[in-house]
């Protein structure tokens, strides 16, 4: 029997455009999570409130829709949260280019993702907290079916 192919997401921001694949065949809850809040238009208009060069970006906070508010990157989806989700069989790693669900702890996925990065985000200027200096929207994230 033919594999289906996973969806694909197409993340539109402010410093362009790049797509990731979601293993939904490998991570069926957290993907598919992350690809209802995409196709609900959660993410659009969020900024990345996080930038790490050499590490990662993270993006998916209600309350960075104010690039500035102090509460970017304490918020969760209105959904609420996921159960944690390890698969024995998925071989996925933290590898660059990869997308991931960030979490505080046990049981705690929501709305925010992390990209382990590979693109000019990580590069932008940072202040206190790993904030960019210049904000970097999302303008919108699309996902084809798979």
């Amino acid at each position: 029997m033919r594999r289906m192919a996973n969806p694909t997401a197409t993340f539109s921001t402010s410093m362009g455009d790049f797509q990731v694949e979601l293993f939904t065949d490998q991570m069926p809850i957290t993907a598919g999570n992350f690809v209802k809040l995409a196709k609900s238009g959660f993410y659009d208009g969020l900024h990345f409130h996080r930038v790490i060069e050499k590490f990662m970006v993270q993006f998916g906070c209600p309350h960075s829709k104010d690039p500035n508010s102090p509460r970017a990157g304490t918020g969760d989806s209105p959904f609420g949260r996921i159960a944690d989700e390890h698969l024995p069989n998925a071989k996925l790693t933290n590898a660059r280019g990869t997308l991931s669900m960030a979490n505080a702890g046990p049981n705690s996925g929501s709305s925010q993702f992390f990209i382990n990065v590979v693109d000019a985000i990580s590069k932008a200027p940072r202040g206190p907290g790993d904030r960019p200096k210049t904000p970097i929207k999302m303008n919108k994230i699309t996902v084809s079916d798979g």
